[in-house]
């Protein structure tokens, strides 16, 4: 019995100024991240997928490790295998080489662009326009690399994406020390399983991690003269996480730095007189519960 085919566009993507590398998926197809993304910091990222063999990734990566070039990989790893023309995958490593590979029975539209950085694939695609808006997407972008990851997600499926609709999603990215307290890589780790609208929806959940987990920028940074401080305050007391309002004192820093841990923003705390834009845009935002 053949199984469920995930027909599914990708990206597999390296920044090489970070060290951040990881993979961008979509597919009509239940929990295509449990499947598709395998990535290893230091190391690179592959994504294996149409009537997938999911030994690639492993395999791949090891291979990338040793420090095989990606063409070389994508040739070790369709050598011996009988099913190789049902397979796609990319490939990219830490130097921003990559290759993409489709066998010649992926169910069309199927194809892939390997870049300077990056390699775009899909099978069972509106057009080839679907894998076009990868790659060109992802190689104009600019800005942290999971944004552009998913900025590439969106323009696949403004051109069409996969013809049978969407599911599911994933987003993976790896850096060396880039985990929750730099005591793993996983750097960013989100998944769609089942949604009308997987990108949208992954797009949202990364919003999220940024809020919690990434650090601000230096011009997202602000300094709390009196008018911000009074502010800050004002809205501690409306959110119940201060009595009275005031200056930006120690009592009121007190509760802020309060509020901010029961809010799992403890990754912004500050110690200087700053806050960052996000934390005030969360304050301004935030609606108690009750």
């Amino acid at each position: 019995m053949r199984l469920p085919v995930p027909s599914t566009f990708s990206v597999a993507a390296v920044d090489r100024v970070t060290g951040d590398v990881g993979v961008a998926v979509q597919s009509k197809f239940l929990s295509v991240g449990a499947m598709v993304p395998w990535v290893r910091a230091g190391v690179g990222a592959v994504a294996t997928q149409a009537f997938a063999n999911t030994s690639y990734g492993p395999r791949g990566l090891d291979l990338l490790a040793a420090g095989t070039a990606p063409d070389d990989v994508a040739a070790a790893l369709v050598a011996d295998d009988d099913g190789r023309d049902d397979r796609q995958f990319g490939i990219v490593d830490m130097r921003g080489r990559a290759a993409t590979y489709t066998g010649s029975r992926c169910i069309g539209y199927a194809g892939g662009i390997a870049g300077d950085g990056f390699a775009a694939q899909g099978n069972c695609l509106a057009s080839a326009a679907v894998v076009d808006a990868l790659a060109s997407t992802f190689a104009s972008s600019r800005g942290h690399l999971a944004d552009r990851l998913v900025a590439a997600l969106r323009a696949a499926q403004r051109h069409g994406g996969d013809k049978r609709g969407q599911q599911s999603a994933a987003l993976i990215i790896e850096r060396p020390g880039g985990g929750y307290a730099g005591f793993n890589a996983r750097a960013v780790d989100l998944r769609v399983d089942d949604h009308a609208e997987p990108i949208e929806e992954l797009a949202r959940l990364l919003e999220m991690h940024k809020l919690y987990f990434f650090a601000a920028e230096p011009n997202d940074v602000l300094t709390i003269d009196d008018a911000l401080g009074r502010e800050i305050a004002g809205e501690l007391v409306r959110a119940g996480a201060l009595d009275a309002g005031g200056p930006f004192d120690d009592r009121v820093r007190g509760a802020l730095v309060s509020f901010m841990h029961v809010e799992n923003l403890e990754n912004r705390v500050r110690d200087d007189r700053t806050i960052d834009r996000q934390t005030v845009d969360y304050l301004r935002n935030f609606q108690r519960s009750g």
